[in-house]
Order: structure tokens, then sequence, then C-alpha cells
């Protein structure tokens, strides 16, 4: 008996926002790879007032139902800010899933365009996912567990957007360095790092300072949008944002995780890292009651796979090796409890993070992809 047609409805009630959200529960189970969202963030998250991105921008929720069954989500958006600053007409779309069903996959797209097209967007980007901050299709890197704040997805998922008549936009990078599988810094850094700091007596490094968070903040939120102004996709980062994501990282810190490069006593450069949490989530099924919570508190510290969030230079101090120090560094506070350390999120065309990472001996382990395409108007039904 053949199915019955795909049915792409906007989420209006609690009962389809637990649909929406709990949808990927269902499709990956039985997938050693995937890593469930913490369920209670993730269905707090979106909600505009909650939520420091999505508060700026239009968004909807789309389901996609068969014979009665939820078979496909997306959230679909328009970013202002983002069309703001590239004085663009782009919208977006992230929380893509689906099961293995091009018909499905066609009817979310179609459904995408149209409500973009009625707002007078014309290309559509994505996936960009603004809950769980985390950007493309993963594309290659399949057969290991993603950090957290990284996607996961089926392979075939590529494969539709290939069909749906998208292309290329970027490719973002993740390159691994397992003191576990031999990873050692080659001794030439040394080296460079003598050479680098008597040249410039006046650098030092430090970690995080918990005391003085706010103010380590504010640092990090103001050298990230002087030195990315220039990065495919930046926008410059709302003090919103920047509180909302110290509530999200504030459980799971570590101050040896999280690096600052100064110049006579004034932060020049930043790397960001923290525990995978998605090691803990697995373990609890992104529940945290009745005891995922304190699993989470007192695990975080014995968690030995970090992620490398973000590392970022002053425009003054680029070019000076001032990255490959911070890298030299964390490695150092790390290494002697870490079985892995992920840089992730490289844009393919950073050249200079690149040309950093594997001259340090890094290997590139995963790659995601965003998409994009002209927004064509087609007619409903």
């Amino acid at each position: 008996m053949d199915s019955g047609a795909v049915l792409i409805r906007e989420v209006r009630s609690p009962a389809d926002m637990r649909r929406f959200v709990f949808l990927p529960r269902t499709l990956y189970r039985g997938d050693p790879c995937w890593v469930p969202p913490i369920w209670a963030d993730e269905r707090r998250a979106y909600v505009a007032r909650k939520n420091a991105i999505l508060s700026h921008a239009d968004f909807t929720l789309l389901l996609a139902v068969q014979d009665g069954t939820v078979v496909g989500r997306s959230l679909v958006y328009v970013d202002h800010n983002f069309n703001d600053w590239y004085k663009a007409r782009t919208g977006f779309f992230g929380a893509f899933e689906c099961v293995e069903d091009f018909t499905v996959a066609r009817a979310l797209d179609a459904a995408a365009e149209r409500w973009l097209a009625a707002r007078g967007m014309d290309r559509i980007r994505g996936p960009i996912h603004p809950v769980a901050e985390s950007w493309g299709f993963l594309k290659e890197g399949f057969d290991s567990p993603p950090v957290f704040m990284a996607p996961y997805n089926p392979s075939f998922y590529n494969g539709f957007m290939d069909r749906l008549g998208y292309g290329k936009a970027k490719d973002l990078l993740a390159y691994e360095g397992s003191p576990e599988k031999g990873y050692r810094i080659p001794a030439r850094f040394e080296k460079f790092e003598a050479h680098l700091l008597a040249r410039h007596p006046g650098l030092s490094l430090r970690p995080l300072s918990m005391r003085h968070l706010e103010r380590d903040a504010e640092a990090v939120w103001r050298i990230s949008n002087v030195s990315m102004a220039d990065n495919w996709g930046f926008v410059p980062l709302e003090r919103s944002e920047l509180l909302d994501m110290i509530r999200r990282l504030k459980p799971i810190v570590d101050p040896d995780a999280v690096l600052f490069v100064e110049n006579k006593g004034v932060p020049v450069g930043f790397a960001l890292g923290f525990p995978d949490l998605n090691v803990i989530l697995r373990a609890i099924g992104g529940r945290l009651l009745p005891f995922g919570f304190l699993r989470i508190l007192l695990g975080a510290k014995k968690v030995k796979d970090h992620r490398l969030f973000g590392l970022a230079v002053m425009p003054a101090w680029q070019g000076r090796g001032l990255d490959v120090l911070l890298y030299l560094q964390l490695y150092r506070a790390l290494n002697h409890r870490i079985r892995r350390l992920e840089a992730n999120y490289i844009l393919e065309d950073n050249r200079k993070i690149r040309n950093a990472l594997e001259k340090l001996d890094l290997k590139l382990v995963k790659t995601y992809r965003v998409y994009e395409k002209a927004v064509a108007l087609r007619p409903a039904g």
C-alpha cells in the first residue's frame, strides 16, 4: 500500500513542539554515533525570548506529517542581524531531520522556500542551527561521534541537498590531536616559542579566571568581533549572545582549556576550549533528571575528550605565530589528562589556521558542508 501525501504544518501547540523536539530520538534510535541534546534545554530553546539568536529573527518550525506520523522537521528563519550586516536577503534553515524519503525532504524544502519568499528573501542557506549552535551537514567522518555543539546526521542528507538544487556554500573542517594515538607536538615548535617570546617580551599567557569570568568573557567578545570581522558568515556577536553562551558553558568550563595571550597585560588573543560534554550526554541520554545534572557537574572535569571551539588573535598581532603559541600552551595544559583534542569549525579557505594546525601535525578527521541556493517562489500545495 502506498504511503499518503506529505503534509507540512507549522508548530502551533505544545503537542506539536514535543513532536518537533523529540523526532531525532526516533530517527537515530540504535545509531551509536548520535548524541542526544539536553532535552530540558532543547524544549525551551525554540522560544524567541529564551534564545539570544532567535530573539532578533523571524522564524517558523515546520513539521512533515505522513499517514499521521511525523517524518521530518525544519527550523526556517530570517536573521535580521545577518542581513543588515551583509546588506543581503538571505534566509536560513536548521534543525533539519528527515526519514530516508526524498519526497519528505522536497516537501520541507518547498515549504521553507515559500515561507522565505513571502518575506522577501532571495537565497536560502543552511543548515545553520541557532539552537544547537551547529553549522553544516556532516560530509566526511561518520566513523566517530561528534563533539559537543557539532552536528551529526545520516550521509543521505547530503544527497538530498544535491537533488534539491543546493550547492556548496562553504566546508568547515575538524582536526584532531590525540595523545592516546601517539600525537606529540613537533619538537621544532619549542624553539619557535622561545624565539617568539624573546622577540616580544611583553607577551604572556594565562588561563581563564573564574573569579573574573565576566571580565574575561568581555575580552573574548571584544577580540572576536574585531579579529573575525572578515571571516565568511561572521556577524558581530551581541552581548546577549555572549551571556547566553556563558550560561550554557559555565557548568562545564575548564579554566585550563581557556587561554589568553596578553601584551603588557592587555588580552590580544584567546583560545576557547571545553570538555566534550557529549561523552556524558550519551551516557545520560540527554536527561538531567533524576541524576543527569549531577553527572554533568561532577563528570565534566573528568572527561578526557576536549574541543577547541575558537581561537582568535587581534589583527595587529596576526601572522606572528600567536595562534601557534596559544595551541602549544593549551596542549601542554591538557596533555596529561586528555586522550584527544578536536579543533572544530575551521573554514576550508582559512589557510593561516589550517597551515598552523597541519604544521603541528594535527589530522583532518571531519568535514561539514553548509549549502545554499536561490529561493524560488513555488505555488502552494
